[in-house]
């Protein structure tokens, strides 16, 4: 049942980035471009998707388990460190310069083009290499 409702889930996810046209790459760059030709309708996106979190977020406070078994993870540290601002900037760097995060960029490889195999290679090399650098950083000192 967990699966099914992790693929539904899933669909869902990839349907609502196709129809508010995060799948596109100029869109997305088209907002990040504040002094050039801006498109402020990721803003609607974004807003659209912090809705029904909140609500998850509500309703999650109101159970002691989730609905299809295991239990909750645990929240995340509430403070901005090292780990923080390098993911960011990584990520930001990545959506920047290709208009692409994660999520859409699995649902743009079905557009065909070399560019989005290239970004998600490198996306997943991002992902294989981060254990081995988290460990280089973690054991450095923290500046003060």
């Amino acid at each position: 049942m967990r699966n099914l409702f992790a693929f539904f889930a899933g669909g869902l996810f990839g349907a609502g980035l196709f129809i508010s046209g995060m799948t596109d790459t100029a869109k997305v760059q088209g907002w990040l471009d504040v002094f050039g030709d801006w498109d402020p309708t990721l803003a609607f996106v974004m807003g659209g998707a912090m809705i029904p979190m909140a609500i998850a977020w509500l309703l999650r406070n109101r159970r002691s388990s989730p609905a299809l078994g295991g239990s909750f993870p645990p929240a995340p540290p509430q403070r901005i460190d090292r780990n923080l601002i390098l993911g960011s900037v990584m990520f930001g760097f990545g959506w920047g310069l290709a208009g692409l995060c994660p999520g859409p960029s699995v649902a743009s490889l079905s557009y065909g083009g070399v560019g989005h195999w290239v970004f998600f290679a490198a996306m997943l090399a991002g992902m294989a290499v981060t254990p081995a650098l988290r460990r280089v950083l973690d054991r450095q000192p923290a500046a003060a």
